[in-house]
């Protein structure tokens, strides 16, 4: 079975992935990491959640994954020391200086090719493995059969993950200048201040979101993913307070999530009824008559199901609906086992 690797921005979120089935965590501590925004954790923090998740059997995966000026190497040095001394299980690097550090301080940590890489050829992930990283993150943009071909003709020592579900970035493998242009903050380095998911003005109109993609969800694809040959499915989310770590299924395409990984909390959001779940996907204006009863058809059978999900939520109104879903999953927090 691939590994699940789930978001933790904070202490909430990686109890949060434990206590649902998650068989890694990735998060981060200190400034050098992809997502500086989040709240991250303190050194103590850290040494406690890496104790935390291996007394439960979950590995823990350091994100030192960006790009460092000569002036911050010192502290990357003393990051990777104390990642070593803590016991991480994987250290994620998009910087070359930081992967001769890495080699040079911590040579016992295994290190993962970030998605920051922009590793999508079967040249780079080679040149990966040879380099001695132990796993490559794929570009979101790869097809599943340039997946397939890469796990085919790579080292079969080298991992591959792929990210299955969450946000998207306009840009190839987040390597987008826009943020550092408008506002300043490098997207390259943790700070991207999302101006991609702002309004922009087309034709005289300012309601219209032309740069901001839909979220990722390839809970339909898991097991062509395993077939293709990826070892671990990856939740995008560190920004996110621990939703995404307990599986918010919509209405479609459910099934697969709860076969794959039997143990992981579904909350299953139902439309009111049939009509305006067809209402609501004519309102897009973005799919064709084909599409649209293709995906009528498999919301009645998960409907069908729905028995089989541990929580349900009938999405009336986007604000309630959320606020149900929060509620749920702080009981979860509150009350989740730690068997």
């Amino acid at each position: 079975m691939m590994e699940l690797l789930s978001p933790a921005g904070g202490w909430e979120a990686m109890v949060a992935a434990v206590q649902n089935g998650a068989d890694a965590v990735y998060m981060g501590f200190g400034g050098l990491n992809a997502r500086r925004s989040a709240r991250n954790f303190t050194d103590e923090e850290f040494r406690e959640a890496v104790a935390y998740c291996h007394l439960r059997g979950v590995k823990v995966y350091l994100t030192l994954n960006t790009l460092v000026t000569d002036r911050e190497l010192p502290a990357a040095a003393e990051a990777l020391k104390k990642a070593s001394d803590m016991g991480v299980d994987a250290i994620l690097i998009q910087d070359w200086g930081i992967w001769r550090l890495a080699r040079e301080i911590a040579p016992e940590v295994p290190l993962h090719a970030s998605t920051q890489m922009s590793l999508h050829t079967l040249g780079g992930a080679c040149r990966a493995a040879e380099l001695g990283l132990e796993r490559v993150v794929l570009a979101r943009e790869m097809t599943l059969q340039d997946i397939a071909t890469l796990r085919d003709k790579t080292p079969p020592e080298l991992e591959i993950e792929a990210f299955v579900h969450g946000a998207m970035c306009m840009s190839v493998s987040g390597r987008c200048l826009l943020s550092s242009y408008m506002a300043g903050r490098s997207g390259n380095r943790g700070a991207c201040a999302q101006p991609c998911r702002m309004q922009y003005s087309m034709g005289g109109r300012m309601d219209e979101y032309p740069l901001s993609l839909r979220d990722n969800c390839l809970a339909d694809y898991l097991q062509q993913l395993e077939d293709a040959g990826v070892a671990c499915v990856k939740i995008e989310g560190r920004m996110k307070l621990g939703i995404p770590v307990i599986l918010v299924i919509e209405v479609e395409g459910a099934g697969n999530i709860k076969k794959m990984y039997p143990g992981a909390t579904t909350i299953f959001v139902l439309p009111p009824d049939m009509q305006e779940l067809e209402r609501r996907l004519r309102c897009r204006g973005t799919e064709d008559e084909e599409t649209i009863q293709r995906r009528l058809k498999r919301a009645e059978a998960e409907i069908a199901n729905s028995v089989n999900y541990d929580e349900h939520v009938v999405n009336i109104e986007v604000d309630s609906c959320a606020e149900s879903i929060y509620s749920i999953i702080q009981f979860k927090l509150q009350h989740g086992s730690d068997e």
